[in-house]
């Protein structure tokens, strides 16, 4: 066949390697035109010889997204075929560290490398990976802050394209996979406000209120007062934009501020949605802690988080995730989050599973971001447009597989009043 099927075939022999497999459920088109794999499988596009190059410095996960995020490598077909492709080959997915190829295969790797002239120096990481954020102390209020910049101020238009009009940026919850995605986020709004038994004239603090749709949602529909806390500045200045176009700034307050620097309780109802997952396992003692001494005797909070389901493991800081998306986040298992609020002197008095519903909600944002994907790219890159879909298709994935999950669970501080014999105030 010549020279012209040689590229592809020797990709798919070193990308076999490099995931581990035997062989691999796609289809190669190399940067001469040469194709290789089964037909009718994902289409996998290397652009450049500096694709391979950057596999073969970062053999793994790491090595992949580079060459996404900087476009040497390209889905152009079915974002979540290609990406499951991989996946499933590879377990690209698992947040610990990827195998190593061993003495002989990265003999190979190399030999391929020099055949098809990509052999150099590592190419530099894409501008989109987050490698200041990892300077002082992990999880210390100016490291957490920076991470939270990174990747929450990326700009509210970009957003607003992937979001949609309620701005929600955590699990929707759906009646069927046919509800709209606001009616879905509109609907987990309101169980959150339901589940904490909110009524008029109630304090609420919403820790990591995002863009303050909670806020809003509460204020209005139920009458609360909220505080709403956030590390970002751009959320903070659109929220704060938001309660005072609603004609709330009464009712609504927004700060740029660590939770663990509200000093202004009691409250009557926390709400933590999406937000436990910066704090880090080591540090979840403390921020129950702090939560509980927050709220008032019988007072509820509602932590939804998302989950680790595939047992103990130690999250690889060069993946993906880490580099790219949540610098410093943690997943904890449902058991370690439900241990840490009982171990912090609160009852557990329900534990909702939301895992499929967050798959729906992921591939939603996928669809907005790829209906808009030029408007994306003129507001904040190429490739940072393509972290965020590399991000939540394969996320969607994770979800749709059973690797993550996602959960609300619902606790009460002791003294005050009952909780309900059953779940009546929120079914």
């Amino acid at each position: 066949m010549g020279r012209k099927t040689d590229a592809a075939s020797r990709l798919a022999a070193a990308l076999a390697i490099v995931l581990g497999t035997s062989e691999i459920p796609l289809r190669l088109r190399a940067w001469d035109g040469s194709e290789a794999g089964p037909a009718g499988a994902p289409l996998i596009v290397f652009r450049s010889r500096r694709a391979l190059r950057r596999i073969l410095w970062s053999p793994g996960q790491l090595g992949l997204s580079r060459a996404y995020v900087s476009g040497d490598i390209d889905a152009p077909d079915d974002v979540f075929a290609s990406f499951s492709a991989l996946s499933s080959a590879g377990k690209l997915a698992e947040p610990g560290p990827f195998r190593r190829p061993t003495v002989r295969e990265l003999a190979f790797l190399v030999g391929t490398a020099v055949r098809l002239g990509a052999l150099g120096p590592n190419p530099a990481p894409p501008p989109e990976e987050a490698r200041i954020v990892r300077a002082g102390r992990r999880h210390s209020k100016k490291r957490d802050a920076a991470a939270i910049s990174h990747h929450y101020d990326v700009g509210n238009d970009f957003y607003g394209l992937v979001l949609g009009p309620s701005m929600v940026y955590s699990c929707a919850v759906w009646d069927s996979e046919d509800t709209g995605l606001e009616a879905a986020q509109e609907a987990k709004i309101d169980l959150v406000c339901r589940k904490l038994g909110l009524r008029p004239g109630m304090r609420v603090l919403d820790v990591g209120c995002g863009w303050g749709s909670f806020a809003l949602h509460a204020a209005q529909r139920y009458g609360a007062d909220v505080v709403g806390v956030t590390l970002s500045t751009e959320q903070a200045a659109l929220a704060g934009k938001r309660v005072a176009d609603a004609g709330l700034t009464d009712r609504i307050e927004i700060r740029v501020q660590d939770y663990r620097d509200v000093e202004d309780g009691p409250f009557d109802a926390i709400s933590s949605i999406g937000m436990s997952e910066h704090v880090g396992g080591e540090q979840m003692p403390a921020y129950v802690s702090r939560l509980h001494g927050l709220l008032r005797p019988g007072g509820r909070l509602l932590n939804h988080a998302i989950s680790w389901n595939a047992g103990p493991t130690d999250p690889d800081p060069d993946s993906f995730i880490p580099r790219y998306v949540f610098p410093d986040g943690e997943m904890l298992s449902l058991a370690e989050t439900v241990t840490a609020l009982e171990g912090g002197g609160f009852e557990v008095l329900d534990v909702e599973a939301l895992r499929r519903h967050y798959a729906l909600t992921l591939r939603a944002w996928v669809r907005n971001l790829e209906d808009h994907w030029e408007e994306a790219v003129d507001i904040v890159g190429a490739g940072r447009a393509r972290v965020w879909r590399l991000y939540m298709a394969a996320s969607a994935l994770g979800f749709e597989t059973g690797l993550t999950g996602v959960n609300q669970v619902l606790v009460q501080k002791a003294g005050g009043a009952e909780p309900p014999l059953r779940r009546t105030d929120w079914i």
